[in-house]
């Protein structure tokens, strides 16, 4: 099946995302802390937390802030109790922006996220308002030239729902939530590793946005995910 153009998108997003490297920390902490408070700590149990973890090891986060995060989660040390809260709203052009955050103080959190949209153009929206466009799945992105036979093979026969070839090139496995481990492990077993690979809210469709545009949507993308509360911004943005 063929899709639009991602793998620019894509790049582009991580080198943005490696620019606020100084962050990354503080949202995997918070993202460690839910998941071992919501499924406990057992590995084995909980696939969000693995998950967590291994977002944390990517980001290079020491064993013992790790373990630390779980025990403060679990019980066995005290800590601050966050809840998650999801906005939604829109950008530039109508485009579509969910913001899923993680706050000990709804309140500040609101007020921070209605700015970042007010501010920059965009305008904050009701619960329900654009998440319909989306669809939650795990997503594995493989860079062009990569061997779409092969992938297609392993990633179907482990419990894909589909295998898209991009406009450039790069090939995207799309899995249900559930699936995902069990498709990314047996990917990476026969040596197919992917540049991405995330359980996301994936658009439906994309808005193409360039110039004076793309750039005011940037401005929005940035003000909200530089907020300390944000854990991920999610939209339907080309740039």
């Amino acid at each position: 099946m063929a899709g639009h153009s991602k793998w620019a998108n894509i790049q582009h997003r991580k080198g943005r995302q490696d620019e606020k490297r100084g962050k990354i920390w503080t949202r995997i902490t918070r993202e460690i802390i839910v998941a071992a408070r919501q499924g406990g700590g057992d590995l084995s149990l909980n696939p969000r937390l693995r998950l967590a973890i291994e977002k944390a090891k990517a980001a290079n986060m020491p064993a013992d802030n790790i373990k630390r995060n779980v025990d403060k989660a679990t019980g066995n040390l005290d800590g601050v109790v966050y809840e998650e809260i999801r906005y939604e709203g829109y950008g530039v052009g109508g485009a579509a922006i969910i913001v899923d955050t993680m706050t000990d103080n709804r309140v500040r959190t609101v007020a921070e996220v209605r700015f970042a949209f007010s501010k920059n153009g965009g305008n904050m929206g009701t619960e329900g308002s654009v998440a319909f466009q989306f669809k939650h799945c795990g997503q594995m992105v493989f860079a062009p030239g990569s061997n779409e036979d092969q992938i297609m093979e392993v990633a179907l026969e482990a419990g894909a729902d589909d295998v898209i070839t991009d406009d450039d090139g790069a090939i995207e496995v799309l899995t249900p939530p559930a699936s995902f481990e069990a498709v990314k492990n047996a990917l990476q077993a026969v040596g197919l590793v992917p540049e991405v690979a995330e359980v996301t809210y994936r658009a439906d469709n994309t808005i193409e946005l360039v110039g004076d545009d793309a750039t005011k949507m940037q401005k929005i993308l940035d003000a909200l995910e530089d907020l300390d509360d944000v854990q991920e911004v999610y939209h339907n943005a080309a740039l």
